[in-house]
């Protein structure tokens, strides 16, 4: 009787509980990365290899709330909503210097960020693509001309209200 209550017991641990029934399906704008836009791009580019063809690495979100000197609650307001947009827990940066024009001291709470990578940044992109953009007031398209030289873009958003 013993045997059989730890052989019971072992198959018990050998098998996970809180596993999920199905793995999340695959963000639809990396399977049309993977599936179309590689092969394009090889072919345009006459790339040898699949490792040459560019790629998203990471998206960084960030907001700076210059207000935050002098009213530490809207700060927390930020956080909530960069949380909300991005899907994850965001990081509150701090001064790293003190100018005095700006009544910023050293190491005082004064934005928040959140670094996207992988599936969460995929779906992010797809639904700043589709949803957010097309809700700007007066959209005249993303410039060309804010790539930096070393493969970043940047985009700057006047309000999150355009995110759903």
């Amino acid at each position: 009787m013993a045997k059989e209550k730890a052989e019971k017991q072992h198959k018990e641990k050998a098998q996970p509980k809180n596993v999920p029934a199905e793995p999340a399906p695959p963000p639809r704008l990396w399977l049309h990365y993977r599936k179309e836009v590689v092969g394009q791009m090889m072919k345009r580019f006459e790339y040898k290899s699949v490792m040459q063809v560019p790629r998203l690495e990471k998206i960084s979100v960030n907001i700076g709330v210059g207000k935050a000197t002098q009213d530490p609650k809207i700060l927390d307001t930020a956080v909530k909503e960069l949380e909300a947009i991005t899907g994850q827990k965001a990081v509150i940066t701090r001064a790293k210097k003190a100018i005095s024009n700006f009544k910023l001291r050293e190491g005082i709470p004064i934005g928040c960020r959140a670094t996207l990578r992988r599936a969460r940044m995929y779906e992010f992109l797809d639904r700043f693509i589709n949803v957010a953009l097309p809700r700007v007031r007066d959209f005249r398209g993303v410039s060309d001309k804010s790539f930096d030289g070393h493969g970043n873009y940047t985009v700057g958003i006047r309000e999150q209200i355009i995110f759903p």
